[in-house]
C-alpha cells in the first residue's frame, strides 16, 4: 500500500450540490432556499436556538451548580509510573513533563498511591496522597513538597 493509491471506499463520498446552476439542477433559480423571507435573504437565518423573539429554550432551563473559579486542578501522576527512573534519581515536575508521564503542569503536581514503588526515589511535587507518602519512605526514598 502506498499513499497515492489510497482512495475512499464506494459510496462513502458525494460530489458537491451545485446550487444555482439552473433549472434542470433541481437547485436552480432560489437555489433550495424558496421564495422570500428571511431564510431566502442574503445573511440568510437565525443563530441557533433562536425562536422568533419567544424566550429561548436554554434561557428557560433552571440552572443548577456553581463553577468554582478558584478551583486548582493539578496534574497527577501514579507512584507505580515512577518505577521506570533509576535508583537515587530527584524526580521533579520537569522531568516528569520531559518524559511525558504529565502533559500540562496546570496548578501543580499531585502524586497518587496506585500501585507499589521498588526504587529509592527523592520526589518533588506540589501535593502527595497519604499513601504515596507511606509508600515513597516505605521504598527508602524520601519526599519534598514544592
Amino acid at each position: 500500500m502506498q499513499l497515492h493509491n489510497l482512495k475512499p471506499n464506494a459510496g462513502s463520498t458525494h460530489s458537491r450540490k451545485r446550487v444555482g446552476r439552473g433549472t434542470g439542477s433541481g437547485t436552480g433559480k432560489t437555489a433550495g432556499t424558496g421564495h422570500k423571507g428571511q431564510n431566502s435573504r442574503s445573511g440568510r437565518g437565525t443563530r441557533p436556538g433562536f425562536e422568533g423573539g419567544q424566550t429561548p429554550f436554554f434561557k428557560r432551563l433552571k440552572k443548577r451548580g456553581f463553577t468554582n473559579f478558584t478551583r486548582k486542578e493539578y496534574s497527577t501522576v501514579n507512584i507505580m509510573e515512577l518505577n521506570r527512573y533509576a535508583e537515587g534519581t530527584v524526580v521533579t515536575p520537569e522531568i516528569l513533563l520531559e518524559d511525558r508521564l504529565i502533559t500540562k503542569l496546570l496548578s501543580g503536581l499531585k502524586i497518587l498511591g496506585d500501585g507499589s514503588l521498588d526504587v529509592k526515589l527523592t520526589v518533588k511535587a506540589h501535593k502527595f496522597t497519604k499513601s504515596a507518602l507511606e509508600k515513597i519512605e516505605a521504598a527508602g526514598g524520601s519526599v519534598e513538597v514544592i
